[in-house]
């Protein structure tokens, strides 16, 4: 699978004003058809998570490739002795190149689509890839996302010794809320939850929409006790004031199921959703409106 993760210093020199991008063609998954906007002078390619353009896959060196513009706006490639080569329209480079619009740019085995910015075929990838992995009533990620996000980073967290968190929650009563303000005020929850909820989620984390008034929140290098502030965080955040829909106050609370995977192998994302559904559950159980972890994830020290 593959992370795209353009970084880069913030205070570096910023690219030409008509904003190239990479549309990534393969290979198939999540971000297939992610345009990802060219904004820095410069970056380096690899699979070392400090690049500027991280392409996690085998295939892809840690250093593999930098990308860079000219005085001129153009954009070039150049390799940096890969193991497997940073090819232009399949013809492996040994110096840099110029790139063109609409050349194909191979790191590895990863393939991508450069578009210079004066094209406009960018925005209609950008719009093609959200419609595939957004919730169209919310606007967060959906549950396809969701499910190959969290497979990558079980990945990650078991390749590298990291913790991973992740918290399942749900709209308690969400069925009173239907029968007595109406499915459309069932629906201005859901959109007033993803609302306060999105702007606290950090770069590296996912919040999506597992399904109907369920909700789910990946966070990769983060251990229970972060897990735990972090649900009951969000737990106080949405508690403390009303959805107003059509001029009536809807009160609202959410139950929240946190579990950790630390230095595990063998657990693939349907038994890690359970594990912290089954907290999810118990939350109900004790009373909604709080937070259950699983106190056995807890890593001493």
């Amino acid at each position: 699978m593959i992370l795209q993760r353009p970084l880069g210093n913030p205070e570096e020199k910023k690219g030409p004003t008509g904003e190239a991008c990479l549309v990534n063609l393969h290979p198939p998954g999540p971000d297939i058809g992610r345009r990802i906007p060219l904004v820095n002078s410069q970056y380096i390619v690899g699979r070392d998570s400090e690049a500027g353009f991280v392409v996690s896959r085998s295939s892809v060196s840690r250093q593999h490739a930098r990308l860079f513009v000219d005085d001129d706006g153009d954009w070039w490639v150049e390799d940096l002795n890969s193991t497997n080569g940073t090819f232009v329209n399949e013809n492996r480079i040994t110096r840099s190149q110029q790139l063109s619009d609409s050349d194909q740019v191979r790191f590895g085995d990863a393939i991508y689509k450069f578009l210079a910015g004066s094209n406009i075929e960018s925005a209609y990838h950008e719009a093609i890839h959200n419609m595939a992995i957004q919730d169209g009533m919310t606007g967060i990620h959906n549950k396809r996302f969701f499910m190959e996000f969290l497979e990558r980073e079980i990945a990650v967290a078991s390749r590298h010794g990291h913790p991973l968190t992740l918290v399942m929650f749900d709209v308690d009563h969400f069925k009173k809320v239907n029968d007595t303000h109406g499915h459309l005020a069932g629906d201005a929850v859901l959109k007033d939850l993803a609302g306060r909820i999105r702007p606290r989620i950090r770069r590296e984390d996912l919040f999506a929409r597992y399904g109907g008034e369920e909700f789910a929140c990946v966070l990769p290098s983060t251990a229970l006790p972060g897990g735990i502030v972090f649900a009951e965080h969000l737990r106080t955040l949405i508690e403390e004031r009303p959805c107003v829909f059509d001029g009536q106050a809807i009160p609202f609370t959410i139950s929240l199921g946190v579990t950790t995977l630390h230095r595990e192998s063998g657990v693939d994302p349907v038994a890690l959703i359970k594990r912290a559904d089954d907290n999810l559950y118990a939350a109900k159980r004790s009373g909604r409106n709080r937070v259950i972890p699983s106190l056995a994830d807890l890593i001493p020290g």
